[in-house]
């Protein structure tokens, strides 16, 4: 069990490695397109800022946030386009780079603070400061690769990617509920090889239905990086469904990626 201080201290390391490659960018560089049909690296970054800001708001300030969130479902807005629109107006700021800092330190300044049993809302079920760091960890690892695509850097491995494997096994029956779809009745066995060689496993060991292959693989098929047809994923049948609907944020139903 990881311990929220490890968990964040990843979250910086995720934060600051994305940093490093941005920091020194001129300013057309901004406007290059990644994988993310429509958006630039000022899009993916003002996303990352949007949404810390939101969970810092979330985690200091409660009513505001809820009343931020009733005021944009009154307006009609689609909750999606709700979230496009704060990556619009972000990619837009000159201070785009500063503002993202800040809100992500004071983030997690504030998740450091936060009770260890405290309910923090959201736009889905309330979070726990650690399940908040690791969505974060896990939306930052994913937009760092789109960015990383677009510079034509080769993104290191690390072994902070289990957190997003851990979120994405946990997220299995969510996969189904946004589509409709019932879950399935039984748990999965999970054996995900990381990038140092260690075998890192969920689900019972007899479970009928399993998954296997890289951890690297794994999320990148879960945060919608990359095409099922595209990794090297090994399913059983009862499971496969999952990998072809698998992801791991919150939200309607992403589209993917087409395939290489």
């Amino acid at each position: 069990m990881v311990d929220l201080s490890a968990l964040l201290a990843d979250l910086r390391a995720e934060s600051d490695e994305l940093d490093s490659w941005v920091a020194d960018l001129p300013a057309d560089a901004w406007r290059t397109p990644t994988p993310a049909e429509g958006w630039t690296i000022a899009h993916q970054i003002a996303h990352l800022a949007w949404t810390d800001e939101r969970s810092l708001l979330a985690a200091t300030d409660p009513d505001a946030f809820q009343a931020e969130f009733a005021e944009a479902l009154k307006s009609g807005v689609d909750p999606q386009r709700f979230v496009d629109q704060g990556a619009e107006e972000g990619a837009e700021r000159e201070d785009l780079l500063r503002h993202w800092r800040d809100k992500r330190d004071a983030l997690n300044a504030a998740l450091a603070a936060a009770p260890a049993d405290a309910k923090l809302a959201w736009y889905g079920p309330p979070m726990s400061p650690k399940s908040m760091a690791t969505a974060r960890l896990m939306e930052t690892w994913a937009h760092s690769h789109d960015v990383a695509d677009a510079l034509g850097i080769a993104k290191p491995a690390t072994d902070r990617v289990r957190h997003v494997a851990h979120l994405g096994v946990r997220t299995r029956d969510f996969a189904f509920l946004v589509r409709r779809k019932p879950a399935p009745d039984h748990p999965f066995r999970v054996e995900l090889t990381g990038p140092g060689g260690d075998l890192w496993t969920w689900g019972p060991e007899d479970a009928p239905d399993r998954v296997t292959g890289t951890a690297l693989d794994f999320c990148l098929l879960v945060t919608q990086r990359v095409h099922r047809g595209d990794t090297s994923l090994v399913a059983t049948e009862g499971a496969e469904e999952w990998l072809g609907i698998a992801q791991a944020f919150a939200g309607a139903p992403g589209k993917g990626r087409d395939k290489r």
